[in-house]
């Protein structure tokens, strides 16, 4: 992926790591537009990033998602980097849910159809562009699951492994698809910004910079402090973290 010279949408831009990854790529030169729902978020954001652009996104809707696709089209037609990575977690207490299961088809719309809708909604302009790529950020969960938060988890070990099919369905295509596979980082997301064993949002994104700098970029990137969850099936140390992450955070919570 070049790093420079990109029209760049950031779904979820406003906060967290959307904004992270918007105010470093905005530094470096590309023409940032950030989506998110929070208008006054957006134009914080927008307002502290000069040249940063942003539009107003209901991820959860199909049809704010068509009409939004419709918009960049015509706002923006040489978008050609889209990082799905709007997202929302919930606390679920399985033996105790609402009837209509509302926190649960929030964040199956947000954080699993919004992406897909999305990539679907933009692939006919992406394709366009001489070079492209999708950037789907997943987590750490996605390989050992929180079980405090288990609609979550369930949603980002969809996305990773619909990030594989959607690679290899575009092999022949110019556009590239990457993963962001982040550990707990600091931000606003389950109150991690205050828990000093999340990782600092600064650090995080700094080492993603450097991983996407590579060349050729990894398919997946994964920062130091995530592999012990990206890979504790595969280093036979699954059921150990499994029981210590869950430990660790049931007692917090």
């Amino acid at each position: 992926m070049n790093l420079t010279g990109n029209t760049i949408l950031v779904t979820g831009g406003g906060s967290g790591i959307g904004r992270g990854l918007a105010e470093v790529l905005c530094a470096l030169g590309n023409q940032v537009v950030i989506a998110g729902r929070r208008l006054q978020v957006l134009r914080d954001t927008t307002a502290a990033n000069p040249g940063m652009k942003s539009l107003l996104l209901d991820v959860e809707s199909p049809t704010a998602i068509r009409a939004f696709a419709t918009e960049v089209a015509g706002a923006f037609p040489t978008l050609n980097v889209l990082i799905n990575n709007a997202g929302i977690m919930r606390a679920e207490k399985l033996l105790a849910q609402p009837e209509g299961l509302l926190d649960a088809e929030a964040i199956v719309a947000t954080n699993l159809l919004g992406p897909i809708r999305l990539t679907a909604a933009l692939l006919p302009q992406l394709r366009r562009q001489p070079r492209s790529t999708i950037i789907n950020v997943s987590s750490g969960l996605a390989f050992v699951p929180l079980a405090l938060t288990p609609t979550y988890c369930a949603t980002k070990a969809a996305i990773h492994s619909y990030t594989q099919s959607l690679r290899y369905q575009l092999k022949a295509t110019a556009i590239e698809v990457l993963e962001i596979v982040p550990p707990y980082v600091a931000t606003d997301l389950m109150d991690g910004a205050k828990d000093p064993r999340a990782m600092p949002l600064d650090a995080f994104i700094a080492e993603v910079m450097a991983i996407l700098k590579t060349q050729p970029t990894p398919a997946e990137i994964c920062v130091e402090n995530v592999k012990g969850l990206r890979f504790a099936a595969e280093n036979g140390r699954y059921d150990a973290i499994f029981n210590g992450l869950n430990s660790a955070m049931t007692d917090t919570h």
